[in-house]
């Protein structure tokens, strides 16, 4: 049947939220894009009339859309080249969708979203659901097809797995910029004791580049090794700046909620390296350098403004 006018309009208040939804569950903002126009798709198709509550019916398929491509993004993932993160989004980008709460923040926090892809896929739908949208398990369970028990089981066991990775802090924009400048000025300064003073003892470097751009298959572990890394990737030769293009910008950003470095070439972000930072300092370093997840990011940034950078031409 043909949609009205006002079938579209609903469909179209209810975008931004399914995006957000679709984020959270996929880890990639063009998977998400796409997860969402299929649902229009299935909603221009149904009677839609017959459909007593227009928000929980196009929940319940965008979800088992999902979940779906979750299952086939499970094997795709065992061939993929190196390491797997989250295409990262910038502060003010709609995907990453409500933040009135703690929990809907750190729901959407790069560490956290890196933690999910550990979870199965059913397990990631509820704690989406309820920990970021506030959904009752009632309303879960009639999106998912299962029990009000059994969401409540689940959530509390995929709750569980996500708080196994640690206590997160909440930062403002002022402590963006003061942790990315005390960074960058350890990462430039040819030593390793400045970066290691500013780790954790344990603390992690990864970096995804989909075989696209060089990275290390396997994470860099202990603050001596992950600072011997950046002290090294921050050397300035000539080799990089041909790989980059040109000599870099790199700004001060926040990214799903957290302090990052953006690495800028001629208006172009090239990487972005998300820090994790606790009470004891940076737990972790995750570098997003495939160009496919950045395309964005690039997007947005050349149509905002991000003040001057922090560090210019380091390489």
């Amino acid at each position: 049947m043909a949609l009205t006018f006002s079938d579209v309009d609903r469909f179209e208040a209810a975008r931004s939220r399914l995006e957000a939804i679709a984020y959270r569950m996929l880890g990639s903002a063009s998977e998400a894009e796409d997860a969402v126009q299929e649902t229009y798709l299935r909603w221009q198709a149904a009677d839609v009339g017959r459909i007593e509550v227009p928000e929980a019916w196009l929940t319940k398929v965008l979800t088992n859309l999902c979940l779906n491509q979750l299952t086939s993004a499970r094997a795709r993932r065992e061939t993929y080249v190196g390491q797997w993160l989250p295409e990262p989004l910038l502060e003010g980008d709609p995907m990453l969708g409500p933040a009135e709460t703690v929990e809907q923040r750190e729901s959407v926090s790069y560490a956290v979203m890196v933690l999910l892809e550990r979870l199965a896929p059913n397990e990631r739908a509820v704690y989406v659901l309820r920990e970021a949208f506030a959904y009752a398990h009632r309303e879960i369970a009639e999106i998912l097809d299962l029990s009000e028990a059994a969401s409540q089981q689940i959530f509390h066991r995929a709750k569980k797995h996500v708080a196994q990775g640690g206590t997160r802090v909440e930062i403002d924009e002022a402590a963006v910029r003061r942790i990315v400048e005390e960074f960058l000025a350890a990462a430039t300064s040819g030593e390793t004791q400045p970066l290691i003073e500013l780790l954790t003892s344990d603390a992690i470097a990864v970096g995804d580049g989909g075989g696209k751009v060089p990275a290390r298959a396997s994470a860099f572990e202990g603050a001596r090794a992950v600072a011997k890394f950046l002290r090294g990737l921050f050397k300035p030769t000539r080799a990089k700046r041909d790989l980059l293009g040109g000599s870099p910008d790199f700004y001060a950003a926040t990214v799903n909620g957290g302090p990052a470095v953006i690495a800028v070439v001629e208006g172009r972000v090239f990487g972005i390296m998300c820090l994790e930072p606790t009470q004891e300092g940076i737990v972790a370093v995750r570098s997003q350098v495939n160009p496919d997840k950045l395309e964005r990011v690039t997007q947005r940034w050349a149509a905002g403004d991000f003040g001057p950078p922090v560090l210019t031409e380091a390489l």
